[in-house]
Protein backbone atom coordinates (compact mmCIF):
# COMPACT_ATOMS: atom_id res chain seq x y z
CA UNK A 1 0.00 0.00 0.00
CA UNK A 2 1.49 3.41 -0.63
CA UNK A 3 0.85 6.21 1.23
CA UNK A 4 0.70 10.44 -0.51
CA UNK A 5 3.52 12.41 -0.58
CA UNK A 6 3.49 15.89 0.37
CA UNK A 7 4.10 16.85 -2.94
CA UNK A 8 2.37 15.06 -6.57
CA UNK A 9 1.69 11.05 -6.58
CA UNK A 10 2.30 8.47 -4.08
CA UNK A 11 4.80 7.68 -1.69
CA UNK A 12 5.62 4.50 0.11
CA UNK A 13 8.89 5.35 2.11
CA UNK A 14 9.52 9.10 4.24
CA UNK A 15 11.71 11.49 1.66
CA UNK A 16 14.41 13.45 4.23
CA UNK A 17 16.26 16.06 2.92
CA UNK A 18 19.34 17.13 5.31
CA UNK A 19 21.08 20.80 4.73
CA UNK A 20 24.28 20.50 6.80
CA UNK A 21 27.67 21.28 5.96
CA UNK A 22 29.69 19.50 7.81
CA UNK A 23 27.82 15.81 6.89
CA UNK A 24 28.79 13.32 4.25
CA UNK A 25 26.43 12.79 1.94
CA UNK A 26 27.34 8.90 1.74
CA UNK A 27 28.04 8.79 5.55
CA UNK A 28 26.57 6.67 8.51
CA UNK A 29 23.26 9.31 9.24
CA UNK A 30 22.20 8.50 5.66
CA UNK A 31 22.81 5.28 5.78
CA UNK A 32 21.08 4.39 9.18
CA UNK A 33 18.09 6.25 8.31
CA UNK A 34 17.70 4.12 4.40
CA UNK A 35 17.95 1.18 6.78
CA UNK A 36 14.93 2.55 8.52
CA UNK A 37 12.96 2.74 4.92
CA UNK A 38 13.89 6.52 4.88
CA UNK A 39 15.11 8.62 1.57
CA UNK A 40 17.83 10.67 2.74
CA UNK A 41 19.46 13.29 0.75
CA UNK A 42 22.13 15.28 2.31
CA UNK A 43 22.90 18.93 0.95
CA UNK A 44 26.31 20.93 2.27
CA UNK A 45 25.07 23.67 0.98
CA UNK A 46 21.73 25.66 2.22
CA UNK A 47 21.16 27.11 -0.87
CA UNK A 48 20.92 24.40 -2.86
CA UNK A 49 19.36 23.05 -1.06
CA UNK A 50 16.39 25.80 -0.80
CA UNK A 51 15.87 24.64 -4.35
CA UNK A 52 16.02 20.86 -3.68
CA UNK A 53 13.16 21.73 -1.27
CA UNK A 54 10.89 23.37 -3.78
CA UNK A 55 11.23 20.30 -6.44
CA UNK A 56 11.41 17.21 -4.09
CA UNK A 57 8.81 18.55 -1.50
CA UNK A 58 10.36 16.33 1.23
CA UNK A 59 8.32 15.03 3.92
CA UNK A 60 10.70 17.13 6.26
CA UNK A 61 13.91 19.01 5.97
CA UNK A 62 16.30 19.25 8.71
CA UNK A 63 19.07 22.13 8.60
CA UNK A 64 22.17 22.95 10.60
CA UNK A 65 21.96 25.65 12.91
CA UNK A 66 24.59 27.36 11.17
CA UNK A 67 24.08 26.06 7.41
CA UNK A 68 26.66 28.85 5.55
CA UNK A 69 25.74 31.84 3.37
CA UNK A 70 21.93 32.00 4.81
CA UNK A 71 20.79 32.21 8.25
CA UNK A 72 18.75 29.07 9.81
CA UNK A 73 16.08 31.58 10.76
CA UNK A 74 15.82 32.34 6.86
CA UNK A 75 16.18 28.78 5.55
CA UNK A 76 13.01 27.91 7.97
CA UNK A 77 10.82 30.51 6.92
CA UNK A 78 11.31 30.20 3.30
CA UNK A 79 10.92 26.21 3.83
CA UNK A 80 8.25 25.67 6.30
CA UNK A 81 6.50 28.42 6.55
CA UNK A 82 6.24 29.77 2.54
CA UNK A 83 6.21 25.77 1.09
CA UNK A 84 4.97 24.01 4.32
CA UNK A 85 7.45 21.89 5.22
CA UNK A 86 8.08 20.85 8.50
CA UNK A 87 11.83 21.92 9.58
CA UNK A 88 13.80 20.41 12.09
CA UNK A 89 17.30 22.91 13.45
CA UNK A 90 20.16 21.01 14.20
CA UNK A 91 22.26 22.73 17.57
CA UNK A 92 25.82 21.77 18.10
CA UNK A 93 27.54 22.62 21.32
CA UNK A 94 27.66 25.80 21.80
CA UNK A 95 24.45 26.78 19.50
CA UNK A 96 21.85 27.07 21.74
CA UNK A 97 21.19 30.86 21.01
CA UNK A 98 19.80 29.65 17.72
CA UNK A 99 16.95 27.62 19.04
CA UNK A 100 14.67 30.35 20.43
CA UNK A 101 15.24 32.21 17.02
CA UNK A 102 14.60 28.94 15.25
CA UNK A 103 11.54 28.06 16.65
CA UNK A 104 10.21 31.41 16.28
CA UNK A 105 10.78 31.05 12.98
CA UNK A 106 8.72 28.34 12.47
CA UNK A 107 10.74 25.17 13.07
CA UNK A 108 8.65 21.66 14.26
CA UNK A 109 11.60 21.47 16.79
CA UNK A 110 15.01 21.32 17.19
CA UNK A 111 17.72 18.25 17.93
CA UNK A 112 21.10 18.53 18.92
CA UNK A 113 23.86 17.31 16.45
CA UNK A 114 25.70 15.41 16.00
CA UNK A 115 22.50 13.90 14.92
CA UNK A 116 21.06 10.57 17.02
CA UNK A 117 18.45 8.09 15.61
CA UNK A 118 16.60 8.43 19.17
CA UNK A 119 16.04 11.79 18.89
CA UNK A 120 14.88 11.97 15.25
CA UNK A 121 12.93 9.19 14.33
CA UNK A 122 10.03 10.14 16.87
CA UNK A 123 9.96 13.41 15.62
CA UNK A 124 9.41 12.24 11.68
CA UNK A 125 6.87 9.63 13.01
CA UNK A 126 5.16 12.27 14.47
CA UNK A 127 5.04 14.13 10.94
CA UNK A 128 4.04 11.13 8.63
CA UNK A 129 2.81 8.39 10.92
CA UNK A 130 1.57 6.32 8.17
CA UNK A 131 5.09 5.95 7.01
CA UNK A 132 7.12 5.91 10.01
CA UNK A 133 5.03 4.30 12.67
CA UNK A 134 5.16 1.02 14.90
CA UNK A 135 8.18 -0.28 12.70
CA UNK A 136 7.79 -3.82 14.40
CA UNK A 137 6.33 -4.85 17.57
CA UNK A 138 8.58 -4.28 20.90
CA UNK A 139 10.62 -6.77 21.87
CA UNK A 140 10.97 -8.27 25.38
CA UNK A 141 13.46 -10.74 26.48
CA UNK A 142 13.01 -11.29 30.26
CA UNK A 143 14.52 -7.58 31.70
CA UNK A 144 15.41 -6.49 28.58
CA UNK A 145 12.97 -4.40 26.15
CA UNK A 146 13.90 -2.92 22.65
CA UNK A 147 11.19 -0.49 21.02
CA UNK A 148 12.08 -0.47 17.75
CA UNK A 149 9.83 3.11 17.04
CA UNK A 150 11.65 4.79 19.34
CA UNK A 151 14.87 2.77 19.01
CA UNK A 152 15.84 2.46 22.63
CA UNK A 153 17.09 -0.43 24.48
CA UNK A 154 16.57 -0.85 28.40
CA UNK A 155 17.72 -3.67 30.37
CA UNK A 156 16.12 -3.92 33.93
CA UNK A 157 14.34 -0.60 33.36
CA UNK A 158 17.76 1.24 32.27
CA UNK A 159 18.25 3.01 29.39
CA UNK A 160 21.33 1.56 27.36
CA UNK A 161 22.67 3.73 24.61
CA UNK A 162 23.95 1.44 21.60
CA UNK A 163 25.29 2.61 17.97
CA UNK A 164 22.97 1.16 15.47
CA UNK A 165 25.27 -1.95 14.23
CA UNK A 166 24.76 -3.15 17.84
CA UNK A 167 21.56 -1.98 18.11
CA UNK A 168 20.79 -4.17 14.89
CA UNK A 169 22.69 -6.44 16.23
CA UNK A 170 20.74 -7.21 19.26
CA UNK A 171 17.57 -6.62 17.96
CA UNK A 172 18.98 -10.15 16.18
CA UNK A 173 19.54 -11.89 19.17
CA UNK A 174 16.32 -11.13 20.54
CA UNK A 175 14.57 -11.79 17.71
CA UNK A 176 15.92 -15.27 17.89
CA UNK A 177 16.39 -15.24 21.49
CA UNK A 178 17.23 -18.70 23.19
CA UNK A 179 18.36 -20.43 19.76
CA UNK A 180 21.66 -20.69 18.32
CA UNK A 181 22.27 -18.13 15.59
CA UNK A 182 25.19 -18.61 13.09
CA UNK A 183 27.83 -16.50 12.15
CA UNK A 184 26.74 -16.53 8.84
CA UNK A 185 22.90 -15.50 9.96
CA UNK A 186 24.73 -12.81 11.29
CA UNK A 187 26.64 -11.32 8.82
CA UNK A 188 23.67 -11.91 6.27
CA UNK A 189 21.15 -10.34 8.28
CA UNK A 190 23.22 -7.61 10.29
CA UNK A 191 25.69 -6.89 7.90
CA UNK A 192 23.56 -8.08 4.57
CA UNK A 193 26.53 -10.05 3.68
CA UNK A 194 28.70 -7.40 2.84
CA UNK A 195 31.58 -8.96 5.44
CA UNK A 196 33.39 -11.95 5.52
CA UNK A 197 33.76 -14.19 8.10
CA UNK A 198 37.57 -14.38 7.77
CA UNK A 199 37.18 -10.49 9.49
CA UNK A 200 36.82 -9.70 13.30
CA UNK A 201 33.89 -7.34 12.21
CA UNK A 202 31.40 -9.73 14.80
CA UNK A 203 33.66 -10.74 16.90
CA UNK A 204 34.65 -7.16 17.78
CA UNK A 205 31.04 -6.18 17.85
CA UNK A 206 29.58 -8.80 20.12
CA UNK A 207 32.14 -7.64 22.14
CA UNK A 208 31.23 -4.10 22.63
CA UNK A 209 27.86 -5.32 23.15
CA UNK A 210 28.52 -7.59 25.97
CA UNK A 211 30.25 -4.47 27.55
CA UNK A 212 27.02 -1.86 27.39
CA UNK A 213 24.98 -4.29 28.36
CA UNK A 214 27.13 -5.33 31.62
CA UNK A 215 27.52 -8.72 30.16
CA UNK A 216 31.46 -10.22 31.44
CA UNK A 217 32.92 -10.89 28.58
CA UNK A 218 35.03 -14.42 30.46
CA UNK A 219 31.45 -16.03 31.24
CA UNK A 220 28.99 -13.90 29.84
CA UNK A 221 25.54 -14.75 31.06
CA UNK A 222 23.26 -12.95 28.45
CA UNK A 223 25.23 -13.47 24.85
CA UNK A 224 26.67 -16.40 25.50
CA UNK A 225 29.12 -18.38 22.35
CA UNK A 226 28.28 -21.86 21.32
CA UNK A 227 31.38 -23.20 20.20
CA UNK A 228 31.91 -24.42 17.06
CA UNK A 229 28.54 -23.29 16.31
CA UNK A 230 27.24 -19.54 17.06
CA UNK A 231 25.92 -17.29 19.82
CA UNK A 232 22.52 -17.74 21.62
CA UNK A 233 20.60 -14.89 23.83
CA UNK A 234 19.91 -15.99 27.00
CA UNK A 235 16.92 -13.06 28.44
CA UNK A 236 18.04 -12.21 31.43
CA UNK A 237 16.14 -12.56 34.61
CA UNK A 238 13.72 -10.14 35.29
CA UNK A 239 14.01 -8.03 38.60
CA UNK A 240 11.65 -7.46 40.56
CA UNK A 241 11.21 -4.11 42.51
CA UNK A 242 12.77 -4.94 45.00
CA UNK A 243 15.76 -6.41 43.77
CA UNK A 244 16.01 -3.74 41.58
CA UNK A 245 16.10 -1.15 44.38
CA UNK A 246 18.40 -3.15 46.92
CA UNK A 247 20.45 -3.07 43.12
CA UNK A 248 20.54 0.53 42.94
CA UNK A 249 21.09 1.51 46.53
CA UNK A 250 23.96 -1.15 46.85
Amino acid sequence: MHARGTGDGWRSRFVLLVADPTLDPGGALAAELTQLQVDVTVCRDPVEALVLAGTMRPDAVVVAADPGPITSTSFVRAVSEHAGIPTLVGIGQDEGEHAGAALMAGARACVARPYRLPELIPILRSIRPELIGALEPVLECGGLRLDPSTLEVTLHGQAIRLPMQEYRLLRFFMIHADRVVTREQLYDNVWGAAVHDASNTLTVHIKRLRLRLGDDHREPQIIVTVRGLGYRLIPPPVESGAAAVADTVG
